[in-house]
């Protein structure tokens, strides 16, 4: 009976660490790891790496003053096929890019800028004006209000439907923040 307890405490022990370690989406990297990807797929690049992503905010925050609109800042890079995948698919989405294109300025920040020696270092001063999001790995989602205020940080993963995203899921996401829903 002993035997018995101990091979069951021993296989409850197991199944905890394995379980606790696997995560269907466990390829996203690290803010300080990334991890590469076999990619079937072809899809386009959307990030500039040479642009300036404070630029980019300033810019962007600017048009949605103007427009009365949100911004979405898709924070990740090129390196990411997740993040690719995520910009093709809100684009090839009929019905989730309407909703973006209403509501929303829409930008594409690079969370890494490569320095003079070739060294990948993270955008601090953008990550922090944004809540520092890269703890939910990439692409990850910020909405901000005209103003720059963070409204919310979405972990893509959530979104997710096993190599692609589930259309319900983002055009919720979506949905509950544009302008409108956010007033009331």
């Amino acid at each position: 009976m002993k035997r018995i307890s101990k091979l069951l405490c021993f296989l409850a022990v197991a199944a905890f660490f394995s379980c606790g370690n696997s995560n269907e989406k466990n390829d996203k990297p690290e803010s300080n790891q990334m991890v590469a990807e076999p990619v079937t797929e072809t899809l386009t690049p959307v990030y500039d790496d040479d642009a300036d992503p404070m630029s980019q905010l300033d810019e962007a925050l600017n048009k949605a003053q103007n427009e009365g609109k949100h911004v979405i800042v898709q924070v990740g890079g090129n390196w990411c096929p997740w993040c690719l995948r995520f910009a093709d698919f809100i684009t090839k989405n009929a019905d989730i890019n309407a909703i973006v294109n209403n509501a929303f300025v829409y930008v594409h920040v690079n969370v890494y800028r490569i320095d003079e020696n070739g060294k990948r270092n993270v955008n601090e001063d953008a990550m922090s004006r944004i809540g520092n999001p890269m703890r939910f790995g990439y692409p990850v989602l910020v909405v901000l209000d005209a103003d720059g205020n963070v409204l919310h940080i979405q972990d893509s993963a959530m979104l997710e439907d096993g190599q692609s995203y589930n259309a319900d899921f983002v055009k919720r996401f979506f949905e509950m923040w544009t302008p409108n829903a956010v007033r009331g």
